[in-house]
């Protein structure tokens, strides 16, 4: 049976917003804390490079999901695209003035930019795992989303998937979806939009986040059949402190844990530097980074003096 055409817009001087989800064609949940990581930088690294906008993401162990703005070619000037190209090979490289039809056309291409995060993931991941094969399962699917409202429901549906599928009882726990990502990172690199699907009624960029997390919250209180919610409690809270964040969650969320361990990092961070030195180590156990209470993504490897040769 022949695959039914993507749904694209292409409208002259439309943007378009879409839904994006892809599955693993993995048994299990193959995607950990390092893996996540890697993903969440691939997709940062081509979202600089295509002309889209993130308004949301979450990475789950099996799958991912992305809700972008895309601008159709028309919208990028020359100059553009050659700082695109340059973003995507390097600052030196000559752009080639004979193609700049096809580098507009690829750079405003939902299924190119897809494409780009899912093959650099795939070679990143089968290297890691010494293996070969698919990685990704059937094609993506894609789902054309209608500004204002709807971007805003599609949003939470995204950001809630961590506290449905009972990872964390608050949706900002999880450094792997665009509320978390806005919560531990600050938004770093201005990654994604600040847009929350309100600028649509006029709501101030301030007040955005609070208007967007007050929505967040209810929604993920509503019962759905076999899925956990966030409890009442928790909504209780958030509503007596009116969807604000006080100084210790920021903190949080924000900080880094900072002792007299020997290595504190990410976890890949973290196995990395220790195979640095391994050979330094007459232990004969192997050492394994140990994860910071309360500060979600942050390893440690402690009392590195105890096993260091001279």
């Amino acid at each position: 049976m022949p695959r039914i055409p993507r749904m694209v817009r292409t409208d002259s001087g439309q943007r378009c917003v879409y839904h994006v989800i892809s599955r693993t064609a993995l048994d299990g949940l193959p995607f950990k804390d390092v893996e996540k990581d890697e993903l969440v930088r691939v997709i940062k690294r081509f979202s600089m490079i295509y002309a889209v906008d993130v308004l949301g993401f979450s990475i789950m162990d099996n799958h991912f999901h992305l809700l972008i703005e895309m601008s159709p070619g028309d919208m990028l000037v020359d100059d553009e695209v050659r700082r695109r190209f340059m973003r995507l090979y390097n600052k030196g490289a000559e752009f080639p003035e004979g193609q700049m039809t096809h580098f507009r056309e690829r750079f405003s291409s939902l299924s190119h930019y897809v494409k780009d995060i899912k093959q650099t993931f795939s070679r990143y991941y089968n290297r890691k795992k010494r293996r070969k094969g698919t990685l990704w399962g059937e094609r993506f699917k894609s789902v054309i989303v209608e500004k204002g409202s709807t971007v805003i429901h599609c949003l939470a549906y995204i950001d809630l998937n961590a506290v449905r599928a009972g990872i964390v009882r608050r949706p900002e726990n999880y450094r792997w979806c665009s509320i978390g990502y806005h919560m531990h990172a600050e938004n770093r690199d201005d990654f994604l939009s600040l847009d929350f699907g309100l600028a649509e009624f006029g709501v101030e960029d301030d007040q955005r986040l609070k208007k967007y997390r007050e929505y967040l919250y209810h929604a993920g209180s509503m019962d759905r059949r076999g899925k956990a919610k966030i409890s009442k409690q928790v909504l209780a809270q958030e509503i007596s402190d009116d969807f604000e964040l006080d100084r210790i969650r920021r903190f949080r969320c924000r900080t880094r844990y900072f002792t007299d361990s020997g290595i504190i990092g990410s976890k890949a961070f973290v196995l990395e530097t220790y195979a640095v030195f391994k050979d330094r180590f007459f232990s004969s156990r192997e050492r394994v980074p140990k994860r910071v209470k309360g500060i979600d993504g942050m390893y440690s490897m402690k009392r590195l003096r105890e096993g260091l040769t001279p």
